[in-house]
């Protein structure tokens, strides 16, 4: 119990004194790990009672981060790059919905695979420079 109050503690830590390219990068993180959940919740044998129920849970999980992400865009100042990602963003939500409502994983596993390409190129973005002028213009926070 104590452990978990000390993780709860650390991560609002982290997340107030994030600068802004790291917040994206929780956020993609975020919904990499409720599409994982969602994922694995698949795998479960279709008579277990709670997998219709997680798979929902997180998938609903993973669009409010994508649409936190999409909210997040500033389109006049992020230009044609944050358009990109809007479409993206967008795209990435119809298919986690039509997974949810058709309980697909394929769907899931597509989102996954295009969010964790997405998240790399951030991380790596962050690596190399600060990167934090086009995150500003993106984000919105210049």
């Amino acid at each position: 119990m104590l452990a978990q109050s000390y993780a709860r503690t650390y991560r609002a830590t982290a997340v107030l004194t994030a600068s802004p390219g790291q917040l994206v990068l929780m956020l993609y993180d975020g919904a990499l790990k409720a599409l994982a959940l969602a994922r694995e919740a698949f795998a479960r044998p279709a008579d277990d009672p709670a997998r219709i129920e997680v798979i929902h849970t997180q998938l609903l999980k993973a669009q409010a981060i994508i649409n936190e992400l999409h909210d997040g865009l500033n389109l006049e100042a992020g230009g044609e790059f944050a358009r990109t990602l809007q479409r993206l963003y967008d795209y990435y939500n119809r298919r986690l919905f039509e997974g949810n409502i058709q309980k697909q994983v394929e769907p899931v596993v597509e989102v996954e695979g295009f969010v964790r390409e997405l998240r790399d190129a951030w991380a790596e973005m962050l690596s190399k420079h600060d990167g934090s002028s086009t995150i500003e213009r993106v984000r919105g926070v210049a």
